[in-house]
């Protein structure tokens, strides 16, 4: 089902098409790579033309600004406030394609406090600027937001503070994924749920290298074992093209330890607009639940 637009919604998919995505954020119109867009752009190229700042990464090019942008803005997606900025890599701070994700991880959590668990945990890894964080956190459970750039937990952070949070209980972790969790399973620590958005190829803290086909099996094997014994969920997503809803989805079901009551459900992430805007696939996602799953609809 196509996410509904939200009138306090600072963000839109406007166009796309010719391997680029047109979005706002904000009030700012921003033109950027996007190789799976390879069909036609649908709207006039007026549009395109009009853009505040457009980015490629073709050498000695980068960003090209038509409007004086600031060096941050903040804006609203969700109800969830972040501050966004452009970096050397085209990213801004913010993967809005995940935004029916973190609906999702909202009413799970909330489900499970009506259902008389206050104080639901989460293990958020590669956890970039923290939206899934947030979702939870203002949900009222306790996150433990792990990622190996301390430049984005400081960024996530900043995140929290523009959303109320700086007391939510938040454990904010810079580290290497693997290494904190074999950790976290020698010192018996356990989670309600556990999120993860790894990397095709990555840095650990002390500059370990995380590459997605050698390293995430045993990733998830590791998160499975750090589930409590009354677990509400296991999210998986990711940005690689070989890690179709299909293939996570065999990953999940082929590691998990044994329960036979569980669901899993998957798809793809999709960047969206108006209804005659055709959306973006994004990414794609598998959620385990050890029962029957809630929709996926907002």
């Amino acid at each position: 089902m196509r996410s509904k637009q939200t009138l306090s919604d600072d963000y839109e998919l406007l166009d796309s098409g010719n391997g680029r995505k047109l979005e706002r954020f904000g009030r700012y119109r921003l033109a950027r790579p996007c190789a799976q867009a390879f069909w036609p752009a649908q709207k006039d190229s007026a549009l395109w033309e009009g853009a505040d700042a457009s980015f490629e990464r073709r050498p000695g090019k980068g960003w090209q600004t038509n409007t004086e942008i600031p060096d941050s803005w903040r804006v609203i997606i969700d109800g969830l406030r972040f501050r966004l900025a452009r970096t050397d890599f085209g990213h801004l701070g913010i993967f809005p394609e995940q935004r029916s994700l973190w609906r999702w991880i909202g009413r799970v959590i909330t489900h499970a406090n009506e259902m008389g668990r206050p104080e639901v945990s989460v293990l958020n890894l590669f956890a970039y600027s923290g939206g899934a964080t947030l979702s939870a956190a203002r949900c009222g459970a306790q996150v433990c937001h792990l990622d190996a750039s301390k430049g984005m937990v400081s960024w996530a952070r900043q995140n929290a503070e523009l959303n109320n949070l700086t007391d939510a209980p938040i454990r904010w972790i810079v580290d290497d994924v693997n290494k904190y969790l074999d950790r976290e399973i020698r010192r018996n620590r356990r989670y309600d749920a556990v999120i993860l958005d790894p990397p095709t190829y990555g840095h650990g803290r002390n500059e370990e290298v995380y590459k997605i086909e050698d390293e995430l099996i045993e990733t998830v094997k590791k998160c499975w074992s750090v589930l409590s014994e009354d677990p509400l969920f296991l999210m998986l997503t990711s940005h690689t093209p070989t890690c179709t809803p299909t293939a996570l989805r065999n990953i999940l079901s082929s590691t998990v330890p044994g329960p036979a009551a569980s669901s899993y459900e998957s798809g793809e992430m999709l960047l969206e607009g108006k209804p005659d805007v055709l959306p973006v696939p994004s990414g794609t996602y598998c959620r385990w639940t050890p029962g029957r799953a809630l929709s996926a609809g907002t």
